[in-house]
């Protein structure tokens, strides 16, 4: 039971530290921020993959099939974004 409290203490703290740090951070920092802090979604997805190695039920393999796919996603959304956020600062061919 303090295994569970405690973890839960840390999800929850967790939650709240980054609330109110991109709370803080200005609009316009969004996108290059996040887009540069791709190598944490890899390392999501990474911890995703150990996790569901470590299933041994059948509820636990569908949870982490699902947080694979869902970090998996958010990986490659970061570097989408990273991408048309790059694109925004090209010049177009008729701007030389």
């Amino acid at each position: 039971m303090t295994i569970e409290l405690s973890a839960l203490y840390i999800f929850m703290l967790a939650a709240f530290t980054g609330y109110e740090i991109i709370s803080r951070v200005p609009v316009l920092l969004h996108t290059p921020l996040m887009s540069g802090s791709n190598f944490v979604h890899g390392i999501v997805v990474v911890g995703a993959m150990i996790a569901l190695l470590g299933a041994e039920t059948f509820m636990q393999q569908l949870i982490g099939f699902i947080a694979v796919a869902m970090a998996a996603g958010n990986a490659a959304g970061g570097y989408v974004v990273t991408e048309r956020t790059l694109e925004m600062f090209n010049k177009s061919k008729g701007d030389k």
